[in-house]
This record gives C-alpha cells, structure tokens and sequence, in this order.
C-alpha cells in the first residue's frame, strides 16, 4: 500500500512556503513530499501530499465502526490511522480516539470520535476517508445511532472467535434502519479459537447478511488491514449534496471547551461552510459567527471551509448550553434552507437517580457542571429537586447503570465534586382515581395509596445470547425476575433467548448476575417494549421514627418484605450507635414489615460505686434509663455520608 500524508501535513502544504516544516522539500507542482516510515522495515519512500479541501463528492467515504462490546473497534480505528500514515508511530498510542481516562482504564469506547484520513488506493485515486469509532455498551446506543445519521455506510466488526453478540445484532438493526452499507469485518483471525468460516455462517443466519466477502483482519497485528480499505473505497456508496445550494449542516456532537468555548461536529449536507460566515441554528433561530472551521486528523486541524458530505468542527463564541441542540440544523443567516433535516430520535432516559453535593456549598459548582456535561452528552437529563435528608441536589436521568456510573465519575474527576446518589429508579405511569395520569420519577413523590387506580411499569424485550451449558441458569435468572419468554432459538452451540423483563428487575444487578451465572460468556441488549400494569408500592425507609426519603424506593409486593429486610439489615451495620436505641424499619405506609434494632452504646454508670447498699447502684440505673427513654424520643440520629453510600449500594 502507498501511504499518504496526514491531513495535518495537507493543511501545511496549503500554506506559503515560508510557513512550511523544514522536514521534506516542495517540488515544481507547489506540492509537499513527506518521507513517511512505511511498516516495520523501515523502509521509507516521498509521499506526494495532494490538498483535499475539493474533494469530489466520489471520492468521499463516510463512514462507522460498529460492534458489540470488546470485539475490535477501537483496534481497528488505532491500524487504520496508522496505515493511512494520520499519525506517526511515536504519535500513536492504544486506543488513540478514547481520549478520556475513563475510556483508557475501562477499556471502552464511552463517546463517538471522527477522524479524516486521506488514502490512495491501487487504482491510484485519493479517497477522503471520514471514520466514526462508536461505542458498543447498551448504555450508549444513543451514541451509536448520532455517529449512523452522519454516515452512510458502516464497518461491522465481528470478533472470529466468539461470533455474533447481542449487541451486535442492536448495532447492525440500527444501521439497516439508517439504510447503510454493510462490510462485514471478521477480526482476531490470528486466534487458535478462531473460527471465520462458522462465525461467516453465523452471520448469515443470524443477521442474514451475506458474509461470503467478508473480510479477514487481526487489527492488533495489523494484518490485511490494506483490504478494509480497499473495501472501503470499493464497497461503500458516496455521499451526495449541492454545493450551490443553501447550507443545511447537521449538528452530530458538541463539548465545552474551556478555551474555545462549544465545539460543534457537523456533518455538511448541502453547500458550503466557512471561516467568518454568519449560520443560523434552525431550532431556536441564534445567530453566530464562525470563528474556526476544521477537521480532526485526529489533532484539531483548521481549513478554510467544509463541502458536501464533508465531516468536521466548527467553534462560534458559544457560551450557552440552550443554543446547541443535538440533531439541530445548522444553515446560512442571509440564504437560508427551507426545510430541516430529520435529525435524531430524542433519547428517553430509563433510569432515574438523585444527584446530591456532600457539601451544600458546591450546589452551584454542580449546577454548572451538570450543564457542561449535558452539552456533551444529549442523552443525560437533570432537573433540581430537594430532599430532607440530603438538601438540594438534581433529580438525573440515564440510559442505563453503566451511564450513569460514568457520569457519577465524570463529575468527580473532572470537576472535582463530591457526590452521593440515591437509589436508582425507572419512571412509573401512576392513573389515580380521578383519571389523571403522572410520571412518577422520584419514589417520594408518589400519590396516596388510596388515590391510586393502578400503577403501571416500563418494560423491554431483551436478547441474550449465551452458550447452551449456562442456559438453564440464565432462564432460572429471568424466571426469578418475573421475565416472560418469548423465543429461544439456537445457532450451533450458542442459544438466543428473548425475554420481556420488568426494567426496575434489571436496573439493580441484573447485568452482574447474568455475567456471573453465566462465567462472564452472556451478551445481553434490551430496547424498549412499552408499559404493564403491575402490582407495585412503595417502601419507606424510617430511623428512629423519621422518613429518610433518598432511601425509599418502589418494588413488586412479592419482592417488598425480601427487599425491606435487607436494607434495614444493611443500615444496622453502617448507622453508628447512639446512646439510645434507634430502630430502623421498612414500611408499606403505615404497615412494617421488616425492622432491626441497634442496641444503645452502654456506659456504666455505677463505675464509681465501691461498696455501699444496693440500692445506690439502681437508683443510678433508673437514672439512666430514664435518661435513654427522653433521648429517644428527642434525639436525633445523622445518617453519615459513608452509610447512605454503602446501603444504596444495596444488592436486590
């Protein structure tokens, strides 16, 4: 394969002579040669840099890395910047898209990342290649389906060892759905568990994707890494657009940057995009100039416009959260589009959890903290709320426990917070008896028993595919919470189950669980399956008589007293002892039904009696237990921050 030059070394070749590296010399044409390390030998060759800022529309490939969990992706995206030489090899590092500590130390992809890379392929033509790295947790589909709207075609990634999963079947529906061209990519061929003519039968099965050209890749060692991009340029469909006409750009991602203010990805859909050109944002009419336009190669490199079809940032001066919408349309202020593009689904968040500062006094820190990552993250949802144990906080909205877990850290580690969250919660449809219906999102805040008709829960339809020696422990899990099979089918020795499961039974440790019955070999994706009437109530959590509302929490009565007792249990060995008896209970209203009791630290107060009557030492004790009978109907029992961590960490 020829290398290329990276787009950074692009932008240098279109600049005057004087402001060009020292490195490499200009020939007759006014074009850069690089000498760029082409594979492990060492050999080196001149690369003729070409300007790609008119890139015809037939020459652009757009397009995303899709897979389930750990089966390549970032891999992948790491060996084709390497080859189309983007980066130096004393540049690239592991996983070079996941730019975040949280993604480096997981080992996953938390946000989509785009990279341009400039490629000549065999027939010697110079292709503009525009490459999404997406996520492949369930939480983050949201992700998935942004990077998709922007392309159109897509790399499905299948590890030849362990085959289809079931968050490759959710990534490859959703590409169907964006009318996608597919390459199916079979990874890790380099594995003595490999098995690339089954996992090829599999996907035809399973998917019904024809897999006969798939190609046969190991993006650790590198190997054919030249035939993805030759079925790249050969196998993925152009984009199309008008430079003439108005601007429509669509408004793919967004993060704050502290020095640059919001940074926007856009995808160009129809004419042209420049330094200084007023735009206009279509849903909510603000008007901005543009300041930089650029491209990622995957540094931050500035052009002086973007074109049809065309991938890259733009930054404007913007300040305010409320002026960047995800999905949004970005046109010209003076010659204005007509019509909007489609733009994204809004997500719909399915878990709930209140988010409270440790110190009241960083409310305000976490007010601006909550609005910056919101920018960057669409699918997060927040609004104030207050609670008598824990003062104010956010009530937050997720799209699942690995998401909200990676917010949670988010705010610790880049805005240095504090934070303790409450029990997470699914949002319940409550019909009273006055026929008014309410989104109930917060346990505390539901209705009277006695005004409530019924209440009904959310439930998903979930896919797991796990091998047939842990079936019956997978279906016994599903079984116990209160799942509804609906099929199960089987491709060699790997079964699919579909299930209709109740959220709030998955929320908890449902995932935990699934992976440990299963010895870490069940994939499991859920969407959304709409709501069901269930027999459900709430469960209070009282101390020494007074409501701790961040602990209340609704369950399905059978599982309420199992549920109460172990809270209660828990918060027996977390709440320090007073000098009276404190007695913690879970009740349904007014009935309890699981209590413990935490005994009074004793002090001897006959300690100083030497000798003498009897009757000295129980006067003293009366003395005492009188004292102990006021302190607990007067008392006050602090909660510390330490116990309400540990018991909302509660194992269902």
């Amino acid at each position: 394969m020829t290398p290329v030059c990276p787009v950074g070394a692009l932008a240098d070749s279109l600049r005057p002579m004087k402001n060009r590296p020292k490195h490499g010399n200009a020939d007759d044409t006014g074009h850069q040669t690089l000498y760029l390390s082409a594979g492990s030998a060492g050999t080196v060759r001149p690369v003729q840099c070409r300007p790609m800022t008119d890139t015809p529309l037939d020459h652009i490939r757009n397009f995303a890395i899709i897979a389930h969990i750990d089966h390549g992706k970032s891999t992948l995206a790491d060996r084709l910047i390497q080859a189309t030489g983007a980066l130096s090899d004393r540049e690239m590092t592991n996983q070079v898209l996941d730019n975040m500590d949280l993604e480096r130390e997981r080992g996953i992809t938390i946000k989509a990342q785009t990279v341009r890379l400039v490629y000549t392929a065999k027939n010697g033509q110079v292709y503009e290649l525009n490459l999404m790295d997406t996520p492949g947790h369930v939480d983050f589909a949201y992700e998935v389906s942004r990077s998709l709207a922007a392309c159109e075609g897509s790399l499905l990634v299948v590890d030849a060892s362990q085959g289809v999963e079931a968050q490759t079947l959710a990534n490859v529906y959703q590409a169907m759905d964006a009318n996608h061209e597919i390459v199916p990519i079979l990874n890790k061929i380099d594995l003595p568990a490999a098995e690339p003519e089954r996992v090829k039968q599999q996907i035809e099965d399973v998917i019904g994707l024809d897999a006969s050209d798939a190609v046969e890749i190991s993006a650790k060692t590198g190997l054919n890494i030249e035939g993805v991009l030759e079925a790249l340029v050969h196998r993925l469909p152009p984009p199309t657009g008008n430079a003439n006409g108005p601007l429509k750009a669509l408004l793919v991602d967004s993060w704050y940057d502290q020095y640059l203010g919001v940074v926007i990805l856009v995808r160009i859909k129809d004419g042209r995009l420049k330094r200084g050109q007023k735009i206009r944002m279509m849903s909510n009419n603000a008007v901005h100039s543009v300041e930089q336009v650029g491209v990622f190669s995957p540094k931050m490199v500035p052009t002086d416009d973007l074109g049809p079809g065309e991938i890259g940032f733009i930054t404007a001066a913007i300040k305010t959260v409320a002026d960047c919408n995800i999905g949004d349309t970005i046109t010209d202020e003076r010659n204005p589009a007509t019509e909007a593009l489609p733009g994204f689904k809004p997500s719909i968040p399915v878990v709930w959890c209140g988010l409270y500062p440790v110190d009241a006094d960083d409310f305000e820190k976490l007010r601006e903290s909550l609005g910056k990552l919101r920018l960057n993250d669409a699918s997060f949802h927040y609004e104030a709320e207050t609670s008598a144990a824990l003062g104010f906080g956010f009530r937050c909205g997720f799209l699942g426990l690995l998401h909200l877990e990676i917010i949670q850290e988010r705010l610790t580690r880049e805005f240095d917070l504090e934070l303790i969250a409450t029990a997470p919660s699914v949002v319940y449809n409550v019909y009273q008896t006055n026929g008014q219906m309410t989104e109930l999102h917060n346990p505390v805040d539901m209705p009277d028993a006695s005004t409530i008709d019924r209440i009904e829960e959310p439930w998903i339809k979930a896919t797991i595919m796990v091998p047939d020696d842990y079936l019956g422990a997978v279906l016994a899990l599903c079984s116990e919470r209160r799942g509804v099979q609906a099929d199960l089918t089987y491709v060699g020795n790997r079964a699919m189950a579909v299930y209709r499961l109740p959220l709030n039974e998955v929320v908890f440790d449902f995932y935990d669980r699934l992976k440990s019955c299963s010895r870490g070999y069940a994939s499991f994706d859920y969407q959304m399956d709409g709501y069901a009437e269930s027999e459900l109530v709430r469960i209070s959590i009282l101390v020494n008589g007074d409501l701790v509302d961040a602990l209340s929490f609704i369950a399905h009565r059978a599982a309420a007293e199992h549920r109460g007792r172990s809270i209660c249990s828990r918060l027996k060995d977390l709440i320090p002892k007073q000098l009276f008896k404190i007695a913690i209970q879970a009740a349904i209203g007014s009935r309890v039904i699981a209590r413990e009791t935490i005994s009074a630290l004793s002090k001897d107060v006959t300690a100083k009696c030497y000798g003498g009557d009897i009757s000295r030492k129980r006067k003293l004790l009366e003395k005492q237990k009188e004292g102990k009978k006021r302190m607990r109907q007067f008392g006050k029992v602090e909660i510390p921050q330490s116990a309400f961590l540990a018991a909302l960490k509660m194992d269902a």
